[in-house]
């Protein structure tokens, strides 16, 4: 069977616009018109849109803020105060800015220190996370208490009276008082020496 002819001295009428165009100078767009290459429009991309998955839910090994944990906050040189009101003892504690709510646990330790006591690890492994007891003064030596203390913001005087601050940036809120289980000999006296500190019962690893 004889092929077909060149067509190099032919015409054709476009699908697009119906001129005549050279045959030779034909194409086939991809719906299957016969256009002039000058009149040729490729598929829109749109048309055979790319498949998309849906969107990841997670990230492959996250590391995601961890969620605030109450710390210590060392308190100054004898920040401890005896009180004596109505036979009960209390104890006025000064901590800068403290931001402490009446009814918080507080629970006040001593100084780092190595402990004298050998840890697990033999008689060359010490605990270094030892907190030394706060010196007994005034008669009164639970301040260290392991199960801490519910505590009243405010200052406590021998009368009775609690002064408080506003508790703002410039008139801060430094004081807050518990009642002690001992009972102190002569009241108004400071003790607890130096690098006390004030947080949570139970200390969490950061």
């Amino acid at each position: 069977m004889a092929g077909y002819a060149s067509g190099k001295k032919s015409f054709a009428i476009s699908d697009r616009s119906g001129m005549r165009f050279p045959y030779t100078e034909m194409v086939r767009e991809w719906n299957g018109s016969l256009v002039h290459y000058s009149e040729y429009e490729p598929k829109q991309p749109q048309l055979e849109p790319k498949p998309v998955g849906s969107d990841p839910q997670a990230l492959f090994n996250p590391r995601p803020q961890r969620k605030s944990t109450a710390g210590l906050i060392l308190l100054t040189e004898n920040p401890f105060e005896t009180i004596i009101y109505s036979g009960t003892t209390y104890i006025n504690v000064y901590s800068i800015n403290h931001q402490r709510s009446t009814g918080d646990v507080v629970r006040l330790r001593g100084p780092v220190a190595q402990n004298p006591t050998p840890g697990s690890g033999g008689p060359d492994a010490y605990n270094l996370q030892y907190f030394a007891p706060i010196p007994t003064f005034d008669g009164v030596s639970d301040i260290d208490n392991s199960n801490g203390f519910t505590i009243t913001i405010g200052k406590i005087d021998s009368s009775g009276n609690v002064t408080t601050a506003q508790g703002n940036l410039t008139d801060p809120e430094n004081y807050f008082y518990f009642t002690s289980s001992n009972n102190a000999i002569t009241g108004n006296i400071n003790g607890g020496g130096f690098n006390c500190s004030a947080g949570p019962v139970t200390l969490q690893a950061l």
